[in-house]
């Protein structure tokens, strides 16, 4: 996981700028979940943040244990501040090398965070460690063929960047592929994660996403000056709430 996650400053806007309505993450959570054939699932979360999915599955799926795991110190104190749950272990670790020990979950969750890894084979590797066997994997992501996120109308140099470091669909099936995993399903899914242009602008204002770091001062002003733009020309009657679209990727151990 890039090391920029050891940035404070990031660490402390980044449950801010990334939370959404909680219905959309109950639809979230509540997919995720259905991916598991056991009652009461072990839990891992790769690469957890700030800890948003962890708390939100500890309360959500009746779990017999959440680990949320991030090689960020500062993420993980925000995890502790904003998503502690009785339910929830929060450990400093990366995903290759989860510190914990062998056969333990049943599912794992990579959510955006499989584009900071490029050594695929050896996560998926150490996940097929820690999975028990039948367990699951869900990687949320965007597959470089299908980057459509309304970010990119605005800074569009992102999506050069994104089309340089997000992996292909084939590439993450095969790579997982090496370690035993099997395909269940890859699908589409979306859910709103603000209410309006207005909260989506505000939020954008503290780039909340390692990626705007990769951007120049003047690139990240004169997207954001667009982006200001069409949020105060939205109707404050009639606001128009923002949805993001991942692909979710679903692998068994066998």
């Amino acid at each position: 996981m890039g090391r920029v996650y050891d940035d404070e400053r990031l660490a402390g806007v980044y449950q801010g700028g990334n939370e959404m309505p909680d219905a959309s993450l109950h639809d979230w959570t509540h997919l995720i979940g259905s991916f598991v054939g056991r009652p009461s699932p072990a839990v891992v979360d790769i690469g957890a943040g700030t800890g948003m999915f962890c708390a939100s599955m500890a309360r959500r799926l009746d779990p017999s244990r959440v680990v949320g795991v991030d090689a960020s110190v500062p993420m993980l104190a925000e995890a502790q501040r904003h998503n502690s749950h009785a339910a929830v272990q929060y450990l400093a670790g990366t995903a290759e090398a989860v510190p914990t020990r062998s056969d333990l979950f049943d599912l794992a969750l990579l959510s955006r965070v499989i584009h900071h890894l490029p050594d695929r084979v050896r996560v998926a590797h150490e996940l097929a460690r820690i999975l028990r066997p039948g367990g699951t994997t869900v990687i949320r992501t965007t597959f470089r063929e299908r980057l459509d996120a309304l970010v990119y109308d605005y800074w569009p140099g992102l999506r050069e960047l994104d089309e340089q470091r997000f992996p292909s669909r084939s590439d993450v099936l095969e790579d997982f592929a090496l370690a035993g995993f099997t395909v269940r399903t890859v699908i589409s899914f979306a859910r709103p994660v603000t209410t309006s242009l207005r909260d989506y602008h505000a939020r954008m204002a503290s780039q909340p996403q390692s990626k705007f770091a990769r951007l120049t001062a003047a690139e990240f002003e004169e997207g954001l000056g667009r982006l200001r733009a069409d949020a105060e020309n939205e109707p404050t009657t009639r606001p128009v709430p923002v949805r993001e679209r991942y692909d979710v990727a679903v692998l068994s151990l066998a």
